[in-house]
């Protein structure tokens, strides 16, 4: 009886360890890989990015800004792709799906901009093929990817991707889940954040030329730890780089070390993270440090 006992236990750390160790295999990493850093400073944590429109969009992309050239994608993701309307506790909401309905490994949702809808990061061909290769990296590793539909900004929105975040992890209960947001998207980011029942859900956030949110601070999944990734274009007019900046320093002042990091694009805008972030950097650093 001890003996089964004994083994049974053991099992059971050699699965925690296992599922604690997830980490996604290189996918076209040369591609996508910073072209190089011009800075780095606390830790490591923060890093500045050398970024120039001539090289990282008019050199990448077969058509500027519009169709990424062929070899930075792969369409193999298509043959999961869904679009669906989920049933929620708060209601139904369409989304875009690839991968994993349920027992997946790893779950990463990205919710869009003000202007923006699901279909935004699902393109395959704009942002550099960024998307793509999120999805790739989702897709090749038993996970999954979701966007969202959602009304607005404001309590409907959050009470939309709550169901939504809520939902999907209940599918898949293992999965470590996290939550990038673009832009205005930000703005449901630290609502969610702010959620006491959703926010359990959440292994980390991912906040793209987005805005801050002070009552972070102190809050439940900041008790916790949930890291933080910023990345933001030095030349950002609708969220100043100095102000999400500060931000981050907050952070860290307020909790010694913290898990947050900042990635600052050197001349680049307000959609310069969005296309230049390093996915597999950014989530495999996430499944390493998240509670």
């Amino acid at each position: 009886m001890i003996r089964s006992f004994i083994l049974g236990a053991l099992a059971f750390v050699c699965l925690s360890a296992s599922a604690s160790a997830l980490q996604l295999e290189p996918y076209k990493d040369d591609l996508f890989a910073y072209p190089g850093v011009l800075k780095t400073g606390d830790g490591g944590d923060f890093v500045v990015v050398d970024y120039n429109e001539m090289r990282d969009i008019n050199g990448r992309d077969q058509v500027p800004e519009r169709r990424v050239k062929q070899n930075y994608i792969s369409l193999q993701p298509k043959r999961s792709q869904k679009d669906l309307v989920v049933t929620t506790n708060n209601g139904p909401v369409k989304v875009m799906a690839v991968g994993k309905l349920a027992g997946a490994s790893i779950i990463t949702i990205y919710l869009h901009g003000q202007g923006g809808n699901r279909q935004q990061g699902m393109n395959d061909f704009t942002f550099g093929g960024n998307f793509n290769r999120l999805k790739n990296l989702m897709d090749r590793n038993g996970g999954l990817y979701i966007t969202p539909e959602f009304s607005d900004f404001g309590d409907k929105g959050e009470s939309e991707v709550a169901g939504v975040v809520d939902y999907f992890k209940a599918q898949s209960p293992q999965a470590k889940l996290f939550v990038a947001c673009g832009s205005m998207g930000g703005a449901l980011c630290w609502r969610l954040a702010r959620d006491a029942q959703t926010s359990r859900n959440i292994s980390g956030l991912v906040i793209l030329g987005s805005l801050w949110d002070e009552h972070f601070i102190g809050s439940a999944p900041f008790k916790r730890r949930v890291p933080v990734f910023f990345g933001h274009g030095s030349r950002d007019s609708v969220f100043a780089v100095d102000k999400q900046e500060a931000f981050f320093q907050k952070i860290r002042v307020s909790a010694p070390g913290y898990p947050v990091r900042f990635h600052r694009f050197e001349s680049g805008n307000h959609g310069t993270p969005i296309r230049m972030t390093d996915w597999r950097s950014v989530l495999n650093w996430m499944l390493s440090v998240s509670p």
